[in-house]
């Protein structure tokens, strides 16, 4: 990804340049191999570097976090800022003092402590960036995927696409088993790896399921307390993202779970043993894998707005009435469905008429089935079928 002839353009790269301009430090969360490193140094190739990942490094922040700051040069990129968390009262002593935008560029693959820190330390004088692996959208602009299809069993991570020569059923496993080292273990302090590993797997294969903390803790052997404790670290490394539901009033008769994703199809479908389309297709997972490549492709156009807590949620009444996907815009909504079907029908939308009796005609902005089309089309009643790869909303 560093090598200019194989960058793909980020759709953050703009909010990157923006904050920049409006605040003295931007900070950029993502899941580990995100690109978060890769997208700043080729925005800023001639500011320092220095990263936390080197243990002499870290542990100069960790024990002379002043004196690290002091030694910099700035503008600098602060690479893996999970690794020395304190350092940010330190960055704020040196922002204040300095008084200038676009001074201080870090990089976190773990939300907290980092944003707890961050919070405290760099209220209003920080933009935040939420940096997801590539979206369907920024690899089909540079022309690096043959399918949708082959999208979703290959994921969105850049090293798959940077190096033609990976091989993702070989690369997956050795992530995975750095995410348990690196992550787990040392900075979110888990004891039993292997508890940890089998929970994941069942995480997996729970993607766009309601989450049920009972369910996962029969399945794992742990207990129900300890399965919350680890979901939270889940979404603390952006492995998935909890769906709240959408009940504005109407309260008793609506679902109040969150629904979990995964918030990438390549590496749920490798912890399921799923490695192509094909296999995917053989599986009782199809349905569940398109629709986290539906909340996926959402999430992450929203979040390259700028948008960091989207308004988008799911709605569902006890008695099983639903849309997967509401965006609240303004006081009114845009529906979508995800639906594994290439040939939709207005049946595929009848959650629609569902969520309009409830809140009303007037209430939805838009209207969209997000299926297995090759082109946009509409197929009736103000309702539009799209493939997710180019969203306009």
């Amino acid at each position: 990804m560093h090598n200019i002839r194989m960058w793909i353009k980020r759709d953050a790269e703009n909010l990157i340049r923006d904050l920049s301009k409006q605040f003295p430090a931007v900070f950029v969360t993502g899941a580990r191999q995100a690109g978060k490193t890769s997208i700043l140094n080729h925005l800023f190739p001639d500011y320092s570097y220095v990263t936390l990942d080197d243990p002499a490094q870290a542990a100069e922040a960790v024990n002379a976090p002043q004196d690290f700051i002091d030694s910099l040069t700035c503008p600098v990129i602060i690479d893996e800022a999970q690794y020395a968390p304190d350092i940010f009262r330190h960055i704020k002593l040196a922002v204040d003092k300095a008084k200038q935008k676009g001074q201080f560029f870090i990089t976190g693959s773990q939300s907290f402590p980092l944003m707890h820190n961050l919070s405290e330390s760099l209220a209003g004088r920080c933009g935040i960036v939420n940096l997801q692996p590539l979206s369907a959208h920024e690899l089909d602009r540079e022309k690096r995927i043959t399918s949708i299809e082959d999208y979703i069993s290959t994921g969105g991570f850049p090293a798959l696409y940077a190096d033609k020569d990976i091989n993702r059923q070989h690369w997956y496993p050795s992530y995975v088993s750095t995410y348990l080292e690196r992550d787990v273990r040392n900075i979110m302090h888990v004891g039993s790896l292997r508890d940890f590993n089998r929970f994941l797997r069942s995480v997996a294969i729970r993607t766009a399921q309601t989450l049920s903390f009972a369910d996962l803790s029969r399945d794992v052997g742990v207990a129900p307390n300890t399965i919350k404790a680890w979901i939270s670290v889940l979404v603390a490394s952006h492995m998935i993202h909890l769906l709240e539901p959408y009940h504005r009033s109407l309260g008793k008769r609506l679902v109040k779970s969150p629904k979990l994703y995964f918030l990438d199809t390549g590496l749920a479908a490798n912890l399921m043993g799923l490695y192509s389309w094909q296999d995917i297709l053989n599986s009782p997972m199809a349905g569940a894998l398109w629709e986290t490549y539906a909340f996926n492709q959402i999430h992450r156009h929203l979040l390259s707005q700028g948008i960091n807590n989207p308004p988008l949620y799911y709605w569902r009444t006890k008695d099983g009435r639903e849309v997967d996907f509401i965006i609240e815009k303004g006081g009114q909504f845009i529906a979508i469905e995800a639906k594994l079907t290439g040939a939709p029908t207005l049946d595929s939308a009848k959650g629609f008429f569902y969520f309009k009796d409830y809140y009303g005609e007037d209430a939805v902005l838009k209207e969209y089935v997000l299926c297995r089309v090759k082109k946009d089309h509409a197929i009736g009643k103000g309702v539009k079928a799209i493939n997710g790869v180019y969203l306009d909303f």
